[in-house]
């Protein structure tokens, strides 16, 4: 599958949710694929964050559907977070692992993926999610979207995709802190609260 594909499946079925995303050459396929979420989507500059932000937000947000758009490399570092998931049982986080085998935004060498032992929705089960698949077409990825936003419990979705980037798309134009604020502000004013008011020095 082309991970543009898959983003631009689960795009046409998100609204009000709020996505949190990894770093490297899915940023830009995503700010192509889902223009209608930019306010709703933020950047996250560091590996093996995407999930646990994502789950801070659920947990913070009960009511909201929350989409971590997370990677095969990112979650390698930090497979604790399927344990927490598997744990706290967060009713509105849907999980999608962008597999490519490779760490793609430093030139490519393989993750543990690329093996054919690791099995990311296995460690998942095994941590405790039942709701745990790997996808390997787009009709099945499509499914899983579709039962994964409606899920009432974790759900996670092992996107296998292809090692390539979207061609001839536009750049993200934004920084990290630029986005940050875009994003908090969303947050504000779809839940009508104050996150980050205005500094002592205003």
């Amino acid at each position: 599958m082309k991970r543009y594909d898959c983003m631009t499946v689960l795009a046409k079925r998100l609204k009000d949710e709020l996505v949190i995303l990894s770093l490297g050459a899915s940023v830009d396929e995503w700010y192509n694929a889902a223009p209608h979420m930019r306010e709703a989507s933020l950047f996250q500059q560091q590996l093996g964050c995407v999930t646990p932000q994502a789950f801070g937000l659920a947990t913070g947000l009960p009511h909201r559907r929350i989409v971590s758009l997370d990677t095969d490399g990112g979650m390698m570092f930090n497979l604790g977070i399927l344990a927490t998931l598997g744990n706290e049982q967060p009713k509105n986080l849907f999980v999608v692992v962008w597999d490519n085998e490779c760490y793609q935004s430093i030139g490519g060498p393989p993750t543990h993926t690329a093996s054919g032992r690791v099995d990311i929705a296995a460690i998942a089960r095994g941590a405790g999610v039942d709701k745990a698949f790997t996808a390997r077409t787009l009709e099945e990825f499509e499914a899983h979207c579709e039962a994964g936003l409606a899920a009432e419990e974790p759900y996670v979705v092992v996107a296998k995709v292809a090692g390539t980037v979207q061609p001839d798309i536009k750049r993200k134009h934004s920084d990290g802190r630029e986005d940050k604020y875009i994003f908090v502000r969303h947050v504000e004013k779809t839940e009508n609260i104050v996150i980050m008011g205005p500094s002592e020095h205003n």
